[in-house]
């Protein structure tokens, strides 16, 4: 399947063994599986668009926490190696390049077609 999701358990080092190209880091989904976060829900239906086909690149979905476990400081995913500072993030693992927030509406189809 092109577009999986982690366990919000998941820490920052276990994902360096990824195999997908793609890490999609989203806020936390809230006890109803609602996105705490505007600026995710916004992309969510683009990100199934792009990586939800069957044949389609791969990515894994990246939870960050709840609200108040992304706006400490020390978040895990805010720090090397990813250091994410804003939510959502794409990150193309093969050379660290990124879109947030609103460049991923912009500009993800042609983003995920450069692998």
């Amino acid at each position: 399947m092109p577009l999986r999701e982690t366990e919000d358990s998941t820490d920052s080092v276990t994902l360096q063994d990824v195999k997908e190209p793609f890490l999609i880091f989203y806020s936390s989904r809230d006890e109803s599986g609602k996105l705490w976060c505007p600026d995710c829900v916004a992309v969510e239906n683009l990100v199934q668009e792009v990586f939800g086909p069957e044949g389609g690149p791969s990515g894994l979905i990246v939870y960050v926490g709840q609200r108040s476990e992304w706006k400490t400081p020390n978040n895990p995913f805010r720090g090397a190696p990813w250091n994410v500072n804003a939510i959502p993030t794409v990150i193309r693992i093969r050379d660290g390049a990124r879109l947030v927030e609103t460049e991923i509406a912009r500009e993800l189809a042609s983003f995920v077609k450069s692998v």
